[in-house]
């Protein structure tokens, strides 16, 4: 399952209080998948689902662990090193963040950013470099 969640909207949603039902839901889900990836720790459709469900619970630095992980299973891998990025931002590590944002466009060029502002900036290095340098971040 790809997460495509923006970074910002995954922090957002989180925020939002849920109901006991679907966080003890989300925490079976956490669990299973969890099992599930200690038995095989390589299973790169199961680490997505579990990275995916540790954002959503909230848990930022758990996923960042899983996203790490599937970054060196998936080296070559944008829509990973996306993810990286988006959980680098979500535990502050808005160099890191950067950096893997900078691999998923240098794997996948044609990446167009929608900023929160609504500004767009297209996924080629300069671009991006120019966009940062002027806002610090994004």
């Amino acid at each position: 399952m790809e997460k495509l969640l923006c970074c910002m909207q995954a922090k957002s949603s989180v925020r939002k209080k849920s109901n006991r039902a679907s966080q003890r839901d989300l925490d079976t889900r956490i669990e299973f998948m969890e099992g599930i990836v200690r038995r095989d720790p390589d299973y790169v459709d199961a680490l997505q689902l579990l990275g995916d469900d540790y954002t959503q619970r909230g848990r930022f630095p758990e996923g960042l662990q899983v996203d790490e992980r599937l970054a060196s299973l998936e080296p070559q891998n944008s829509l990973v090193f996306y993810n990286l990025a988006c959980s680098y931002s979500l535990t502050g590590q808005f160099d890191r963040a950067l950096a893997a944002l900078e691999k998923a466009f240098d794997y996948r060029g044609d990446v167009t950013l929608t900023l929160k502002s609504g500004e767009r900036i297209e996924a080629y290095p300069a671009r991006l470099d120019a966009f940062t340098t002027r806002n610090h971040a994004i």
